[in-house]
């Protein structure tokens, strides 16, 4: 079951679309750019992620913070968080 769940969370990552990522943004408190939404979703799409390896998702982050900010990282970093213990996923993080 958890390869499954690993497959479809990593298919919605590489078909994300700036609109969504706008939505997610407004929903979760945080502020993003359209543009800063198309770039990450442009990063999202050209370079394979694997979010559930922790040095993967440090470099995902890094790069998050050279496309916006500091501050939208650690926001971001903290809305995954909090998603992944919130729907009882995080034995597929840690």
């Amino acid at each position: 079951m958890s390869n499954f769940l690993k497959s479809l969370i990593i298919k919605k990552l590489e078909n994300l679309t700036a609109d969504e990522l706008l939505y997610y943004a407004k929903q979760y408190g945080f502020s993003v750019t359209e543009k800063e939404a198309k770039d990450i979703t442009t990063y999202v799409k050209t370079h394979p992620i694997n979010p559930f390896d922790e040095n993967e998702r440090i470099k995902m982050l890094q790069a998050l913070t050279q496309i916006t900010n500091a501050e939208t990282a650690k926001k971001a970093q903290k809305i995954f968080n909090e998603l992944v213990h919130s729907q009882g996923l995080g034995h597929l993080f840690y």
